[in-house]
């Protein structure tokens, strides 16, 4: 939005500091699913803690209105300058596509137009998957050549060949979700392209910060970290002051007993803001602790204890068990997220931070490489497969396998080691049916019960909102709501 304030925000109905694509993508993404769980008593959160969303949820219509507010402003470019510029107009073109990406994978049947001010028609799921691999083999010759760069480089924070090939990538990967037929060879096809890209995984370590933590810090944009984000969204404290990017991540995240830099006890994670309500469900931590014996100890020590750099889990004064929702101390806290810089220098500004968040990153790559390879040969990776995912492993120092492959079971918590709280777990578990149906793999809290229960299948889209079916009668309501 264009302020904190809900009447200074560019989407009626929704506060500004809480409408930004990441914030609620977060919401939508993370917080119905086995990662995470928040206790704050907006409206709508706990709608999507407990699986209970609904056409009328505020913040499932924020992000709707979102996305199509971003759509919006793509067609009115398009409309008015798409051809003043090839390489711009690609990248506009993408960007709208990455819109009705997210778009599709959340309501399924969606609102589609590519002109400014024009109803939108109704596209299915299937339509919206035609027309997402169509346009994005357009535009993907205009589009600059795949080359990692750092915001000193000219062309950080644009999207280039590696974007598209990566979108591609993902596209494919859950196409027997969005259309009934698999495309595992063309999923593993465009990932092995991101992979032999001058992107690449981040294994460099610097001043005791780990190469996984550097992807999520305040000078990811400066150091050898920037050349695994192939999408990354620019921030700093003085010129982006938003409270709904990595701010939100960041924030959310702790509170003011929690020390993600081992070397500063009294700091907590780089910026004056600490408002403790979102957390790990238990069954992230276990991910890290598959033998039990989780330890409540600092984030920085839970790692290590885990023989994991990315089990960034603050217990200490904690309880593993999310027993009182309410409460932030019920849950470890993620440490995930910091503003400190590598070389110990300040933010630009105490409160906003400059941490870059990457909404694409080539690690992504590497597992969409691994599903696509164990699912063409009987539900377990090849060596090729294997070495991909020994690749995210090694670079956290965790085990990995020589003698045998991973597991589609072993693949899917493989995805949440890797991205939890990035705002992707639920497309994940539907892909792999341990979301929504009778697919009797629970999490605490899901569905409302605190063993965790199964919820009907439809939730695996959400509702249209009730009021974008009043003013469009194109639209017809998503089955079961």
């Amino acid at each position: 939005g264009n302020g904190g304030a809900n009447g200074d925000c560019d989407i009626d109905g929704i506060d500004g500091g809480t409408s930004g694509f990441v914030r609620q993508t977060f919401n939508a993404n993370e917080l119905p699913t086995d990662e995470a769980i928040c206790g704050w008593g907006d409206d709508g959160i706990a709608g999507f803690c407990y699986n209970s969303y609904n056409a009328t949820n505020p913040m499932l219509t924020g992000l709707y209105a979102r996305i199509t507010t971003g759509i919006a402003y793509c067609n009115q470019y398009l409309a008015e300058a798409g051809d003043q510029d090839a390489t711009k107009l690609a990248e506009i073109r993408f960007l709208r596509a990455y819109e009705y990406f997210s778009l599709m994978d959340g309501w399924g049947n969606i609102p589609f137009t590519l002109q400014p001010l024009t109803k939108p028609e109704r596209y299915t799921r299937a339509q919206v998957y035609e027309w997402l691999e169509k346009e994005l083999l357009e535009i993907e010759p205009n589009l600059s050549e795949a080359k990692a760069k750092k915001s000193t480089d000219a062309g950080y924070g644009r999207v280039d060949k590696a974007a598209c090939w990566l979108l591609l990538s993902r596209l494919y990967l859950n196409a027997e979700v969005y259309t009934g037929t698999p495309q595992w060879e063309k999923a593993k096809s465009y990932a092995k392209k991101v992979m032999d890209s001058s992107y690449k995984l981040n294994t460099t370590s610097v001043n005791g910060w780990s190469a996984y933590q550097m992807l999520f810090m305040g000078d990811n944009g400066e150091t050898d970290a920037a050349y695994e984000g192939i999408f990354p969204l620019l921030q700093d404290g003085l010129k982006t002051t938003s409270w709904g990017t990595t701010l939100f991540l960041l924030a959310s995240t702790y509170d003011q007993d929690m020390h993600a830099n081992p070397n500063n006890p009294k700091a907590t994670n780089g910026t004056d803001q600490a408002w403790g309500g979102n957390r790990a469900r238990p069954d992230l931590v276990k991910k890290f602790f598959p033998n039990g014996n989780v330890p409540n100890l600092e984030s920085y020590a839970t790692a290590e204890a885990a023989g994991d750099d990315r089990a960034l889990f603050n217990g200490v004064n904690r309880t593993l068990d999310n027993d009182d929702v309410s409460t932030f101390k019920s849950g470890f806290g993620v440490a995930k997220f910091t503003n400190f810089k590598t070389d110990g220098s300040a933010g630009h500004d105490a409160t906003f931070p400059d941490a870059d968040f990457f909404l694409m990153r080539a690690a992504e790559a590497y597992l969409n490489f691994a599903e696509a390879d164990a699912r063409l040969h009987g539900d377990q990776t090849t060596e090729e497969g294997t070495a991909a995912i020994n690749a995210i492993r090694k670079r956290a120092h965790a085990s990995t396998r020589e003698d045998r492959g991973y597991s589609l079971s072993d693949i899917c918590d493989e995805w949440s080691r890797e991205f939890y709280f990035e705002g992707r777990r639920r497309m994940d578990l539907i892909r792999f049916n341990r979301y929504g149906g009778n697919v009797n793999y629970n999490w605490q809290w899901k569905g409302g019960t605190k063993e965790g229960r199964n919820f009907s299948e439809n939730l695996n889209i959400f509702a249209i909102p009730t009021n974008e079916l009043t003013s469009n009668k194109n639209l017809t309501q998503n089955p079961g709501y």
